[in-house]
């Protein structure tokens, strides 16, 4: 005899799938990182990103959206009169039949017809009301007996699965074995949410009665308070539903609900549970009404289920709104996001929980002394690294030349090393190159005697270092019209781009960031990032050269480059007791402090370059004059092109005529 193992394959639901690819943070990092750029916070970012969704993504706001139109599409369609329309068209079934009959049986008594055909003839116009008076009649057609029961049977049933979905197909065809069963269950229920009303309920009461009444619940709740959960949605629904019909709806069905299975007790034991549910889980909407405009009649069970459907809609649009505090999208409920709106929906927001997570979890976000959010050293890295790419195919294209990578460049080797990357020419590090496959092969599980298989990821080069060391000030100008004209997210973005490159194929050599507007400042690339736009008048360029100059001094050894970002002419010096002076029209003094201060950089060797951004005129003069000044060099990029401008000034001026195309520095 042989055993056959069978296996069972579906949809994998135990949360990310495992064999997933990890989410591509690159494109979430550069949104974010803009976004920080021009003015919001790192917080404020990602949930801008997140809402908008990328290139191939949809976001937040187009699964709220979705949501929004699949309530309206609900609302739309349907309209609540189902059972009372069934309810009429079952009455207008048995009256006509019984007259059918009376007109037939020719041995009845004709005064007893007469007054047959008279109570028929003057049953109220309410369909509610004309049940009511029927509950006693005296039957004469077998078939019109059989349609008024199927009135009270339809309503027993629509009012059972009001509070318990799928009761109204279960009971179809029941007998009266079956009714009194649920009229046990509805029993030992209210005595069950009574007693945990008063605390006084235990595991085995609940247990108890799951095992004698669990075919009922499909759920397969496992304690009371998940049965409670689901019994008070599924409640609370429908009485938004009756407060969603007419008045006049509302009233001809509390009239009929008497005639539900015959059984005024059925009524009482589920007003009685309504009673438990509303004291147990006040908190759920008990009041709220919705305005339905369709064609489609839904019954007292599918109607509440559709008001089920709308209050889960709602829950989802409030999740997907992230709008309450200590909101994160693993708050989504992402089985109710399949329900409403298909499993690609599903997917789609647990890709953006992912983003989300992996930034802050991941290291890219960090939490700085005030609490709040902030981009990492980890993303400034790989943000400077792709925008330094950037950089080199705008350089590679200007230039004519095909992009290439080259690290610190014909220069003496430094003793370090780093990872191999395509394009890299400079020698292996063959000792760290070893020790890594021995390492990777030892970690995989495998044994170094037996022979190593290098892989890409075990490759290192040794780095070199430039000839020429160089200081590096980049000063840019933070005045409010660098923002005002766009070329505020550029020039970070600029700065961003050269602070890695410097601090990761240059080494030796030192740069300083410095910020000038009404005042000067220096900055370290986070901080300069994270900027705001200030609304503050003053381009004290002065204060910027004084800066420059004392960084100079700290490395006397090293070769003195000076880079000036800015779009408007000095209207601002510092004053000797340290105050701003600021006149527009640029005032004659502060011209001669600014020139003054860049004549003695000039006389220590510096080797400047301006970035004029703009068209001003005074700027272009003013400009021009200085670098006549000093020998320097002026460009004029637009402001897309300003990173690739001041990083090929910098290359210039360091390689000195050299060829920087050919060296390794885009990696």
């Amino acid at each position: 005899m042989s055993v056959h193992n069978r296996s069972r394959y579906g949809r994998y639901t135990g949360g990310p799938d495992p064999l997933a690819p990890p989410v591509d943070l690159a494109e979430a990092l550069e949104a974010v990182a803009e976004d920080v750029m021009a003015g919001y916070s790192p917080r404020r970012a990602l949930q801008e990103f997140l809402r908008r969704g990328g290139r191939n993504r949809e976001g937040l706001d187009d699964l709220a959206g979705r949501v929004q139109q699949r309530r309206n599409e609900l609302l739309d369609r349907h309209r609540l009169d189902g059972t009372l329309n069934e309810v009429q068209k079952l009455l207008e079934t048995a009256v006509l039949e019984e007259r059918k009959q009376l007109a037939r049986d020719a041995m009845m008594d004709n005064t007893d017809r007469a007054l047959r055909e008279m109570q028929l003839q003057n049953l109220p116009k309410s369909t509610a009301a004309a049940v009511n008076e029927l509950a006693s009649y005296d039957w004469q057609s077998s078939t019109a007996r059989e349609a008024y029961e199927q009135i009270k049977d339809l309503l027993g049933r629509e009012m059972l699965d009001q509070r318990f979905a799928g009761m109204k197909q279960a009971l179809e065809n029941a007998t009266d074995e079956d009714r009194a069963a649920v009229g046990e269950m509805l029993q030992d229920l209210n005595e069950l949410l009574d007693k945990h009303r008063r605390g006084e309920d235990t595991d085995e009461d609940f247990h108890e009665f799951m095992a004698k009444h669990g075919d009922f619940f499909p759920e397969n709740p496992q304690s009371v308070e998940e049965l409670v959960d689901a019994l008070a949605q599924r409640a609370a629904a429908a009485q938004r539903m009756l407060r969603s019909m007419s008045v006049e709806q509302r009233e001809e069905l509390m009239q009929l609900s008497a005639q539900a299975f015959g059984s005024p007790g059925l009524m009482a034991q589920l007003g009685q549970l309504d009673a438990n549910l509303q004291a147990l889980r006040p908190g759920e909407d008990w009041s709220g009404s919705e305005r339905f405009e369709g064609e489609e009649g839904l019954g007292l069970g599918d109607g509440t289920g559709v008001l089920q459907d709308i209050g889960e809609l709602d829950e989802l649009a409030e999740q997907l709104s992230q709008a309450y505090n200590g909101s994160r999208l693993d708050d989504l409920d992402l089985d109710a996001l399949a329900r409403q709106l298909g499993q690609n929906a599903a997917v789609t927001a647990r890709t953006l929980a992912e983003i989300e997570r992996a930034m802050q979890d991941g290291g890219y976000l960090r939490r700085g002394a005030d609490g709040d959010l902030r981009l990492s050293p980890q993303a400034m890295r790989r943000l400077g690294r792709s925008l330094l790419r950037d950089t080199a195919r705008q350089l590679s294209g200007r230039q004519g030349r095909r992009e290439t990578r080259v690290a610190g460049a014909a220069g003496e080797q430094t003793g370090s090393s780093r990872q191999w990357e395509f394009g890299d020419a400079e020698p292996w590090d063959v000792t760290r190159t070893i020790t890594n496959a021995i390492r990777r092969t030892i970690a995989d599980g495998g044994d170094p005697g037996r022979g190593l298989r290098l892989a890409m990821d075990d490759i290192e080069v040794t780095e070199t270092e430039a000839r020429t060391q160089a200081a590096v000030a980049l000063l840019v100008d933070v005045s409010f019209s660098m923002a005002a004209e766009g070329r505020w997210v550029p020039m970070k973005r600029t700065a961003l781009a050269l602070h890695h490159l410097v601090t990761t194929r240059f080494r030796g050599d030192r740069l300083q960031l410095i910020t000038f507007g009404r005042y000067a400042q220096s900055m370290d690339i986070g901080e300069l990032t994270a900027l705001p736009a200030l609304r503050e008048q003053g381009t004290n360029l002065h204060h910027g050269l004084l800066l420059a100059s004392r960084f100079f001094r700290q490395h006397p050894s090293m070769q003195p480059v000076l880079l000036v970002v800015t779009d408007g002419e000095p209207t601002a010096h510092l004053l000797g007791d340290g105050e701003s002076w600021f006149n527009w029209p640029p005032d004659p003094e502060t011209i001669r402090v600014t020139v003054a201060e860049l004549d003695r950089l000039g006389r220590a060797g510096t080797q400047a370059t301006f970035f004029r951004l703009g068209d001003d005129p005074g700027l272009e003069r003013f400009v021009q004059r200085m670098v006549r000044r000093i020998d320097g060099r002026v460009v004029a990029p637009e402001a897309g092109d300003l990173g690739a401008a001041v990083v090929g000034e910098y290359l210039r001026a360091h390689f000195r005529g050299r060829p920087f195309e050919d060296a390794d520095w885009a990696g």
